[in-house]
């Protein structure tokens, strides 16, 4: 196979579908996407699937809202049905440290147009009763925050970009990025190469190998995060918000008849392994009896283990290296990939078409590491 491409998008999941979609709508043609599993393979299907604008930094807080406006039009925009559930977030607050926070945060937010609040742990309980309020000194909560389905998101971008003319390459492995003077001239991939001048890493948890194939350093590394499933809740709640309790990293959300759950494991180490274990549960079940002692009842029927792709500010890495003629990226997103997808696609539409995106991004660079000037996001899960 010998192709020659305008873009070749490197990684298949929500980052690069939704970059590919994004310039196919406006009018780029010959765009190749590669990905070297089956599209969502990676971290984009082993998401919570959690949508949200309630963060710390302001540019996390604009590509929340951004992509929350975008899922909600999906349907009509796309042609997909993703399954949105708008039934907000809630993040339960034990410490004065984590309402400070929290009352900051909200402040920006609410500047910003987004309709977060502080409640109180009486509030909180109301709109989740599997919580126990013990401990609790305020919630913070937005309604227009919720959940969607991560694989229909990415088949429904592949599908709407493949009707505008995308190729989308299956089980093709990139093997190498050629330059000549700095400049990108092709791709070297598994099926054989594709000449272009333009590449988008949109490769999650394995962007660092492909950066460094063009001689750009990409400071990601992967984590495992692992998620379970419960069995049928008991008269659930008709709009559970996606709850997490936020000394511990606990969350859970609606899953069908039962709960999808999760949290941070500070025992894992980075690395490539997907593989699920039972090292977390002793800490998982402490935290439940400590918050939401009614997940005890509910059996485990599932569970799943995915990649964070992680940066050492726990922030994006969106941009276009300065020293390769044109090699861009997004990634890094250390959790918040899938519900900044739909927004990051349209920035980096607009940095290869040379024209200001929505918001300036130059903040989210990977030089700034290299400057000292990391970007810390505060409202991590």
């Amino acid at each position: 196979m010998s192709l020659r491409a305008r873009v070749v998008i490197v990684g298949g999941g929500v980052i690069g579908t939704s970059v590919a979609w994004h310039l196919a709508r406006a009018g780029v043609r010959d765009v190749v996407l590669v990905e070297r599993d089956e599209l969502a393979a990676g971290s984009t299907s082993k998401a919570a699937g959690g949508v949200r604008a309630q963060f710390s930094d302001e540019l996390n807080i604009r590509l929340g809202a951004r992509s929350l406006e975008a899922f909600g039009s999906f349907e009509r925009e796309v042609g997909q049905d993703i399954g949105l559930h708008r039934v907000g977030y809630l993040f339960l607050l034990a410490t004065p440290e984590q309402v400070a926070s929290f009352e900051a945060g909200v402040r920006l937010q609410n500047s910003l147009g987004v309709p977060s609040r502080l409640i109180t742990p009486r509030e909180a309980r109301r709109l989740c009763p599997l919580i126990t309020t013990d401990g609790l000194l305020a919630a913070a909560y937005s309604p227009d925050d919720g959940h969607c389905t991560p694989e229909a998101v990415v088949h429904g971008y592949a599908r709407a970009a493949r009707a505008l003319g995308v190729r989308v390459l299956r089980h093709t492995e990139v093997t190498g990025i050629d330059l000549r003077g700095g400049t990108v001239t092709g791709v070297r991939t598994s099926l054989g190469p594709i000449a272009t001048d333009t590449v988008v890493c949109a490769a999650g948890a394995w962007s660092r190998p492909v950066g460094a194939m063009a001689g750009v350093d990409l400071p990601v590394q992967p984590l495992r995060r692992q998620i379970a499933v419960t069995g049928p809740v008991p008269e659930p709640p008709a709009r559970l918000p996606m709850t997490i309790d936020f000394t511990t990293s606990l969350y859970f959300h609606r899953e069908g008849p039962g709960l999808l759950l999760g949290m941070s494991d500070p025992d894992e180490r980075p690395g490539f392994a997907t593989g699920t274990h039972d090292r977390w549960l002793p800490r998982l079940t402490e935290a439940m009896r400590r918050r939401a002692p009614a997940l005890l009842d509910l059996p485990r029927t599932g569970g799943w283990a995915g990649l964070y792709e992680d940066t050492p500010d726990h922030n994006a890495l969106i941009g276009e290296a300065p020293t390769v003629s044109r090699f861009l990226y997004a990634t890094g997103f250390s959790g918040h990939g899938f519900l900044q997808g739909p927004a990051v696609g349209e920035v980096i539409r607009d940095l290869y078409l040379g024209r200001a995106p929505f918001l300036d991004v130059g903040p989210l660079s990977a030089e700034r590491f290299a400057a000292d000037a990391p970007r810390p996001e505060a409202n991590l899960v």
